[in-house]
């Protein structure tokens, strides 16, 4: 029977040690917190979006392209959701993305928890993993709660994006004195901070929008949905969806443009003859209520500010300029970025241990036989919507599954 040990009990973990324990394997957990699972909680702001039906290679990112989805095809969004039928989640489908019908993470985590006591799997918690050593059989895993043997180890130790304590990337340096190298790790799924000062006057305002960033003269990502303006950038999920790729632009020293069409129904000749039309209709009106109706107040008056329009004049003396100046504002709203929020804020992290040097059908290393990975700790980010979790059920099934072979 072989012996296993699961470095971390967070979702892709749990996974793992479930597999392999329904598979005959003699299991071990050791999670460095008190307490198993806990990022569970914070996902889908707490109802825990925990897969997706739409499901597309282009969900999942990696420096190697591919990698990924041949993990996710072995165990599907259809798989997952099975396996929580099974166990007892009942789910909801909101336009795809699932969630328990009670829309509480507290119900994903209690499943996993019932699950790992009835199989009857150790969880050793308090216990951060200091060395790992090996020879041809054995490694040995000297912790803070005492020393343990393996046949099979899986690093399932997550990334450095989370508030909670422990998230502080540990797994990477296990990794990389095992022989590992690292994708560079940044913050994705996350806010960005913005240069300009005008957001003092924008913070809390949500706006519909699409989002297009742009690297030189190339535009290399965009989105499009509720965007939400901080008191020191932009946010929202559109904004999350580009945010890795802010990241590595800002860690090549490159400057990163934002550019938001706050009405992307209208083509610019659209537009330009909606607000023609607005100003004869509303002549007699002064300039800084012209937006009232059609966008927050706020946003309305920093448009205006921008534009260098006088608020204080008659609608019916803006000039065709001025409307045209306004229509350029509005569809390319532009900010520069200046850095990502940090890692504490971020919900996973672009980069890890380097997928090239991991078989992508079994998830074990290509550099020391018998070690497997799961989770975020590999250069793997998904895009919102429960594609993260697919993504840690989906490799600490094919881990866990493989590890007991």
């Amino acid at each position: 029977m072989n012996t296993i040990v699961i470095i971390g009990a967070g979702a892709s973990g749990m996974m793992a040690a479930i597999t392999a324990k329904r598979m005959g394997a003699n299991v071990s957990l050791l999670e460095q917190n008190q307490e198993i699972g806990k990022k569970i909680l914070s996902t889908g702001n707490g109802r825990c979006n925990f897969t997706n039906l739409v499901q597309e290679p282009m969900m999942y990112h990696s420096d190697n392209l591919g990698f990924a989805w041949k993990v996710i095809e072995r165990f599907t969004a259809q798989d997952t959701l099975r396996f929580f039928s099974e166990i007892g989640v009942y789910s909801k489908n909101r336009g795809g993305y699932m969630y328990p019908n009670s829309e509480q993470a507290t119900a994903i985590l209690n499943v996993l928890r019932w699950q790992i006591e009835e199989l009857e799997i150790p969880v050793i918690t308090d216990s951060k993993v200091q060395v790992i050593t090996h020879d041809t059989n054995v490694f040995r895993i000297q912790t803070t709660t005492g020393i343990y043997q393996a046949n099979r180890v899986i690093l399932a130790c997550g990334s450095r994006a989370s508030r909670i304590a422990g998230a502080d990337g540990s797994g990477y340096a296990l990794a990389t004195k095992l022989g590992h190298s690292l994708i560079p790790v940044l913050p994705a799924l996350v806010q960005l901070k913005c240069e300009e000062d005008f957001y003092k006057q924008l913070a809390g305002v949500r706006v519909q929008g699409l989002v297009s960033l742009y690297v030189g003269k190339e535009c290399v990502a965009k989105d499009e949905g509720e965007i939400q303006l901080t008191k020191y950038g932009i946010s929202g999920i559109p904004v999350f969806q580009i945010s890795r790729h802010v990241a590595i632009a800002l860690q090549e020293k490159k400057y990163p443009l934002v550019s938001i069409d706050f009405m992307q129904h209208f083509k610019e000749e659209q537009l330009y003859n909606f607000l023609e039309d607005r100003k004869t209709k509303l002549s007699y009106r002064f300039v800084n209520t012209f937006f009232i109706g059609v966008f927050p107040e706020k946003l309305g008056e920093v448009i205006l500010q921008r534009c260098n329009i006088d608020r204080q004049k008659q609608v019916a003396m803006l000039s065709n300029e001025e409307l045209q100046a306004l229509v350029d504002m509005i569809k390319q709203f532009q900010t520069t970025v200046v850095a990502t929020n940090d890692y504490e804020q971020a919900q996973v992290c672009r980069g890890g241990v380097n997928t090239k040097e991991v078989c992508a059908n079994t998830l074990e290393s290509c550099i020391v036989p018998n070690l497997y990975f799961a989770g975020e700790i590999l250069d793997v980010d998904g895009m919102c919507g429960g594609y993260n979790l697919q993504w840690a059920w989906s490799s600490g099934y094919v881990a866990g599954s493989e590890a007991t072979k």
